[in-house]
């Protein structure tokens, strides 16, 4: 039976500004299970990037209830979110986020570094293969294309083996054959791996490209939908 990863019940996120108050998230509920790709679409200001914060234990709900990995976020630390985040969560955004002084290889190693994982330059260099890249693993950064860099940082993101990925905008700064290609390595890597993704996305034709949407509208759902079954 599949489990579910992600619980979340009239969800919230109210930013607190001088003399004003930014209702990002307006009391959404929606369910992720284990291995599934989900894409959130909408359109700037929607909310997908504070949804993407708030499943990655990146800041704190304001109400309502969200369990991920069958931990309740509700009112935690961030410590604790410190905790459930490393070594459960990765993360791929549209900057790629890459140390520039050292080579692709040594990125995805200070993932490693920096989750606490023990495992060292065979597990790296395994995941720049999987993504494609065996034959730049002593390249810079700038010696890298735009889609190369972006699978480095897809590598780097799956170098401390998680349970969920989560991806904000990881095609904005490719053309669109590099985005198509990025797209599809992530479906494989869901698929092969069993990776749940949640992927927000502006590029309609990569989101329909996906089983599932989560439309998002001024903070709210404004539609979720499963497409073709055999995505």
């Amino acid at each position: 039976m599949e489990t579910d990863v992600i619980k979340a019940d009239e969800l919230k996120k109210i930013y607190r500004l001088p003399g004003e108050e930014i209702a990002a998230l307006k009391g959404i509920s929606f369910n992720v299970k284990q291995g599934e790709f989900v894409t959130i679409m909408g359109p700037s200001g929607a909310g997908k990037t504070t949804l993407l914060n708030l499943v990655g234990c990146l800041d704190n709900l304001s109400n309502g209830r969200l369990e991920v990995l069958g931990n309740d976020l509700s009112g935690i630390k961030e410590r604790e979110l410190s905790r459930i985040r490393r070594g459960n969560i990765g993360f791929v955004f549209q900057e790629f986020l890459l140390i520039p002084s050292i080579t692709a290889l040594e990125n995805v190693e200070m993932a490693m570094y920096f989750a606490r994982t023990n495992s060292g330059r065979e597990k790296a260099t395994d995941l720049l293969k999987r993504v494609g890249l065996e034959h730049r693993l002593s390249h810079l950064p700038q010696e890298l294309s735009g889609g190369e860099m972006q699978r480095v940082a897809i590598a780097r993101a799956l170098a401390v083996s998680p349970k969920i990925l989560l991806a904000d905008e990881p095609t904005g700064n490719l053309d669109t054959k590099n985005a198509q290609n990025i797209f599809e390595l992530l479906q494989q890597l869901n698929r092969e791996e069993g990776v749940t993704i949640l992927m927000a996305t502006h590029n309609v034709k990569l989101g329909y490209q996906s089983r599932r949407i989560i439309h998002l509208l001024n903070g709210n759902i404004e539609n979720d939908e499963i497409l073709n079954s055999d995505q």
